[in-house]
């Protein structure tokens, strides 16, 4: 099935596609200006956003907060005055966090220093080393190709500071303090799908919980960099979280229109993973990943001791589609309409969620649905399936035990079908929400 994508899904992909694209040229890194220029235009969209800072030195469980990374500018320059690899035309060019250096190398010993990508000889790939110290180039193979002989200065004006390790979280409150938690990345330079598609979803599914006249639930939103900065967060937030978040995902490559993937939790088996499955029934190419498929930070919230709820929500997954970590991940992979079908998606969960999440019919045997016009009142022979077959299916799972999210499982429909259901139900009072 293809996801029916309403003028509103699609005004929200528009609105995710623009602000990706304001943020792409910045230079994101663990730690830095450009990380916390991206920080701050989140925080003009939604006040509720709170600055978290851990200083450089600090100890998060079995890690340390690492030094801030300043970079001015970095080049290779052949002995006759032609530059290449300029920071300054794309920042994939240089290594993350490259240590300073200007020096002179022949050109094998330059090699030695270059990334090239593994598989398309067009690409620039990109690569990082946050915790050893060193420096590189990174290239595309054609470009490396094109490298005349002689002699070689690299230059990279970097340094490193003591600084701090920036993250933000909001909390929307609503009338329980259940929450429902979204997490996502912001410290890459410029990719738009393993890195902007994420904070910019997390972005519109902020404006949409903020419409909502009514709320439920409360809803936690995270902006922090990879790895380092969910166990940083969890060190300061872990008994809380465990407390109070039943649900939650980890936004990462939710923007390209390839595929519908779900990375599940350690176990699999979490009100996350029930209520994901059942939003990506009959859409185009659904993709179920193991905990052994994991690789974003789905691997700090589902650790052992950690066990939080949550699992991670991607399009194409993290490493499987071809310009995973390149220069050619950019506005051909990232799009409008893909946006907005993850946006759907998610929106799907929330609205679900905020309706109530186990359904009991009130009334014992079947009840009578062609006195409130949901029936037909004239028995025939229908070759076909009953046109009342798909409601009386989902009275017959209303128990009051089975949640919404098993119903669409066993009935294999989508989650979104199976909630106009309901809703409909509930209107006629034929069924009680219960949470």
């Amino acid at each position: 099935m293809t996801q029916y994508l309403c003028k509103e899904d699609l005004s929200a992909g528009k609105d995710m596609l623009l602000l990706a694209k304001e943020l792409f040229p910045l230079n994101r890194s663990l730690m830095g200006p450009d990380i916390r220029k991206s920080y701050k235009k989140f925080r003009e969209k939604h006040e509720e956003f709170k600055k978290i800072e851990f200083n450089t030195g600090e100890k998060v469980f079995d890690w340390t907060v690492p030094k801030e990374w300043i970079i001015k500018d970095a080049f290779i320059e052949h002995e006759s005055g032609k530059r290449y690899a300029l920071f300054s035309d794309n920042n994939l060019h240089l290594m993350s966090y490259s240590a300073p250096v200007d020096k002179f190398l022949t050109k094998d010993q330059l090699l030695k220093k270059i990334h090239t990508h593994p598989l398309d000889k067009s690409a620039i790939p990109y690569v990082t080393s946050y915790y050893k110290e060193d420096w590189a180039f990174c290239m595309s193979s054609n470009q490396v190709e094109a490298l005349p002989q002689g002699n070689f200065r690299v230059f990279i004006d970097s340094k490193f500071i003591d600084g701090k390790l920036c993250l933000q979280e909001a909390l929307i409150k609503g009338a329980s303090d259940k929450e429902i938690f979204f997490s996502t990345n912001l410290c890459h330079p410029s990719m738009a799908n393993n890195e902007l598609s994420g904070p910019v979803l997390l972005n519109k599914i902020m404006d949409y919980v903020k419409s909502l006249p009514e709320k439920y639930y409360s809803y936690r939103f995270i902006l922090l960099p990879e790895t380092i900065g969910s166990i940083a967060y969890l060190s300061l937030r872990k008994d809380h979280l465990k407390n109070n978040v039943v649900c939650g995902y980890n936004l990462s490559c939710v923007g390209d229109e390839r595929a519908y993937s779900h990375v599940e939790s350690r176990l699999g088996n979490n009100l996350s993973d029930l209520a994901l499955s059942s939003a990506l029934i009959d859409l185009d190419n659904v993709i179920n990943y193991s905990y052994l498929g994991r690789g974003s930070d789905e691997r700090q919230y589902c650790a052992p001791g950690i066990d939080l709820p949550i699992c991670t929500f991607c399009r194409s997954k993290f490493g499987e589609y071809d310009e995973y970590h390149s220069s050619k991940d950019n506005f051909d992979v990232v799009t409008e309409e893909g946006l907005a079908g993850s946006f759907r998606v998610m929106k799907s969960i929330i609205r679900a969620l905020e309706f109530g999440i186990y359904p009991k019919v009130n009334v014992f045997c079947e009840p009578q649905l062609g006195k409130r016009g949901l029936y037909p009142n004239t028995s025939k022979l229908y070759k076909d399936i009953h046109p009342a077959r798909f409601r009386m299916n989902i009275i017959a799972y209303c128990d009051g035990k089975l949640s919404i999210f098993d119903i669409a499982k066993l009935l294999k429909t989508n989650l979104s079908l199976i909630l106009d259901e309901l809703l409909i139900l509930a209107r006629e009072n034929l069924i009680t929400i219960n949470r």
